[in-house]
């Protein structure tokens, strides 16, 4: 019997596809060039610059589904990539759940395996606000048992990406800052949640 094709649609705002990476790669790209599939697979990251997880909302599933292929024949996999937009539009933490909640909740009943990566840090000033938000959006995944990657925890005092932050003006990360974006989503969980064995040098 043919193993089904994997199709995975990352949807997020710009940090999805890299901007301010000299590389162009993003984490996305970098964790998908270090994934070895076992059966073909295409991906497709689909952002929108500036994007609030209304917004997001209110978009995936029309964009993401002529992307998808039959169930019977495709194994179909969404990635909703968090960023920061929340809190400057000034959405509540509970619209925030509320968000990410109703997107798992309409891909769950879609049959739609589902990950999660949560915001990095950004402005100092806006440390304590993306912890509270990676905070809420991980316990919204975790009652789901969605795999999420914290990636406000591990890189809010990393010296390599706060120097890349530095450069951009505390906006984006650079081509090392992406490195260990992607490192974090090779190393929790992403190879298990395609059933695919070991994990990968994310630099």
């Amino acid at each position: 019997m043919t193993e089904r094709e994997v199709r995975i649609c990352v949807v997020g705002d710009e940090l999805g596809v890299g901007v301010g990476d000299a590389r162009a790669l993003g984490w996305t790209g970098r964790v998908l060039a270090r994934t070895r599939f076992d059966r073909p697979a295409m991906s497709f990251v689909l952002a929108v610059p500036g994007e609030t997880t209304s917004a997001l909302g209110a978009r995936w599933e029309a964009e993401t589904e002529p992307r998808f292929g039959p169930e019977s024949t495709h194994d179909n996999r969404l990635v909703v990539a968090l960023g920061r937009h929340d809190l400057a539009a000034g959405l509540s933490v509970a619209r925030s759940r509320l968000n990410l909640a109703n997107i798992l909740d309409v891909a769950d009943s879609r049959r739609l395996a589902t990950f999660v990566v949560g915001p990095p840090p950004g402005r100092p000033e806006d440390g304590d606000r993306i912890a509270e938000l990676s905070a809420a959006f991980s316990d919204v995944a975790n009652r789901r048992r969605v795999p999420y990657v914290d990636t406000y925890t591990p890189l809010a005092q990393h010296e390599q990406w706060l120097a890349d932050l530095a450069t951009t003006g505390a906006t984006y990360p650079g081509q090392a800052g992406y490195g260990l974006m992607a490192w974090l989503v090779l190393h929790t969980g992403w190879h298990s949640w395609l059933g695919l064995p070991g994990d990968s040098d994310g630099s």
